[in-house]
């Protein structure tokens, strides 16, 4: 079995995902409610590395380095702000009243993995930040009601760009949604924009990580020097939320939600 190929799941599979998928939530709940004003990001991460230990789980992130890139060095990514995916947690990055953390985390047990994101408010944020929450949010549902055998791939990334487009935002086309298993990263990548009825067909058995990305102005990113961290261009705010779901006889199924 390869990361490089589309890998269909048992019913047996998804149960274990699914437990995986559990541990995942409980980790996003604890460190979703410590996200306050004073907390460090690095505060977050120790917290999500506590119940993930607790739960007997290994973490997906840490010490993760693709194609050559520096291993990550934390548990969860931790994205404020400006910041859209893969922010590093850091003892000197101190939460404030106002801003938005993407707080992004997977782990494996049993052999199987699970993703998911959440972008979270930390006290009184602007009506711009909770529009961009929100939306991004209702994007990533209405890409999981897609996910239905004989559906197109496709179908996912138009449900995301049609929502997010619909309300003045830009979807990051730089990354993508992508299979998971055994493995974090499998195949197929899943875009966050696309065409209805294009790409390949929606098969039972097929486990996606559904990710939208999303930003208050241009899609364009840069990537900082520690090679990890992407931000927006134009410093505008940006959200990413995610669930890993599989696709089942009776619909999608959230593996990464209570």
């Amino acid at each position: 079995m390869s990361p490089l190929s589309i890998t269909l799941k048992s019913a047996e599979d998804i149960a274990k995902m699914r437990r995986t998928g559990l541990i995942v939530a409980d980790v996003l709940d604890a460190v979703e409610a410590a996200c306050r004003p004073g907390v460090s990001t690095w505060e977050l991460n120790e917290i999500a590395n506590e119940v993930m230990t607790k739960a007997g789980a290994t973490s997906a992130f840490l010490g993760y380095a693709p194609h050559g890139m520096p291993p990550y060095p934390a548990v969860i990514c931790t994205s404020v702000n400006e910041v859209v995916v893969h922010g590093i947690p850091s003892k000197s990055v101190i939460l404030e009243e106002g801003d938005i953390i993407g707080i992004d985390f997977a782990c494996y047990k049993n052999g199987f993995c699970a993703d998911s994101a959440r972008t979270i408010p930390v006290g009184n944020i602007s009506e711009e930040a909770r529009r961009l929450i929100q939306v991004t949010r209702e994007s990533l549902e209405r890409a999981i009601a897609v996910c239905v055998h004989g559906n197109r791939l496709e179908d996912i990334g138009h449900a995301v760009q049609s929502h997010v487009e619909k309300h003045g935002f830009s979807v990051v086309t730089s990354f993508s949604g992508h299979g998971i298993g055994r493995f974090m990263h499998e195949m197929p990548a899943v875009p966050n924009v696309g065409q209805r009825g294009q790409g390949l067909r929606l098969k039972r058995g097929m486990v996606l990580a559904i990710e939208p990305m999303v930003t208050a102005g241009s899609e364009d990113i840069e990537v900082l020097d520690d090679e990890w961290t992407a931000v927006s261009a134009d410093g505008r705010l940006a959200a990413h939320v995610e669930h890993s779901v599989a696709i089942t006889a009776q619909g999608p199924m959230v593996l990464t939600r209570r």
